[in-house]
């Protein structure tokens, strides 16, 4: 009988040690790898991770993932069987990601533990600006640091001048004019014959009562390059017309137009592509003078916005009806409508238009 409960005990021993041992198990020569300093200018870098498989089964990586998709993983495919070797390799892209870096790799199997994180490090010195890097945008002989003059918010009074900066790329002397110049914007190149390799700008200065308009706008004009006019000579100009309160007196302010709305969200569900949903939004005047419908503008040409009327008493209360076409549209839709008024403390007001649009 003592000789039997020995054997059920060694055998209790003996099953859970067999159970380890027959186990895969992967063993990294190191989790971590320094590339270095390494110049941009020298393309991608690569370290293989290597590993000995110190378990008893075959080992089996079944996914390598990246912390970043800078950092691309290869590694062995095919069962690693016990004493065998095989490789993770991790390849880092430093193209416009100068500066240090600290990235990591999850490498799982069927090992125990089922996860290892390894980590590779590094600095990256920035390859020098050319011309190209500076000013990116190339019309003829002529390079520009952007296409587009942004002029950001400006009060329906005040006029804005900026600046863009331009270089003459070629060997030749470049004379520069507009066209299709809007009447509220005024420009100019300094100076307006560049030397060969000569730094310069273009100074443009909007006039935004000239303008007589509200919220987001954009125009686009052309330049005349040696005489030349070509497709992709163009400049974009934006402003963000804003109307100017600091006027008002305090007086003013309290008998102000006041705008609410009954629902600033409309949810019409799901619809088939090609349907059509309707809807009215109720805008109310709370305040104590008139209130001015300055601009109604909706997120894309899908929906048809048609006020009633811009011009609203105190107490009084006018619809603006919506209407969304889904042709063409499928999935989540978020559009928007957005309505400005001389309302000094909302003067911007957002409403929404949500749903789905299914394909049928």
């Amino acid at each position: 009988m003592k000789r039997l409960l020995l054997i059920i005990c060694l055998t209790g021993f003996l099953v859970p040690v067999m159970s380890q041992t027959v186990q895969p198990k992967i063993s990294f020569e190191k989790n971590l790898h320094d590339f270095g300093k390494f110049k941009e200018a020298d393309g991608k870098v690569t370290y293989k991770f290597e590993f000995v498989n110190t378990g008893g089964g075959d080992l089996i990586i079944q996914n390598v993932s990246a912390s970043c998709g800078c950092t691309a993983p290869r590694w062995t495919r095919e069962p690693v069987p016990p004493g065998g070797k095989g490789f993770v390799a991790t390849t880092y892209n430093p193209a416009g990601r100068p500066g240090s870096f600290r990235k990591y790799v999850t490498v799982i199997s069927n090992s125990n533990p089922g996860s290892v994180r390894l980590t590779i490090t590094g600095e990256v010195a920035p390859k020098p600006k050319t011309i190209e890097d500076d000013y990116r945008y190339a019309m003829g002989p002529i390079r520009l640091k952007s296409n587009h003059l942004a002029f950001g918010n400006i009060k329906n009074t005040k006029t804005s001048e900026k600046r863009l900066e331009i270089i003459n790329n070629s060997d030749e002397p470049v004379e520069i004019a507009f066209e299709r110049v809007p009447a509220h914007i005024t420009i100019k190149a300094q100076p307006s014959s560049l030397k060969p390799k000569q730094k310069g700008y273009l100074v443009a200065t909007y006039n935004t009562p000239g303008r007589n308009d509200w919220g987001f706008v954009i125009d686009r004009m052309g330049l005349k390059i040696n005489g030349v006019s070509e497709r992709n000579y163009s400049l974009v100009i934006s402003a963000n017309i804003e109307e100017d309160f600091s006027v008002m007196t305090a007086e003013q302010l309290t008998r102000a137009p006041v705008l609410s709305v009954d629902h600033p969200e409309f949810k019409f569900g799901r619809i088939n592509q090609g349907e059509k949903v309707e809807h009215v939004y109720v805008l109310t005047n709370s305040g104590k003078s008139d209130l001015h419908i300055r601009k109604v503008k909706a997120s894309c040409g899908c929906t048809a916005v048609q006020p009633e009327k811009r011009v609203i008493a105190p107490g009084e209360s006018v619809n603006i009806k919506m209407v969304f076409n889904s042709a063409g549209k499928v999935g989540n839709q978020n559009k928007t409508v957005t309505i400005i008024t001389n309302d000094p403390k909302k003067s911007k007001m957002i409403l929404w238009v949500k749903g789905e649009v299914i394909k049928s």
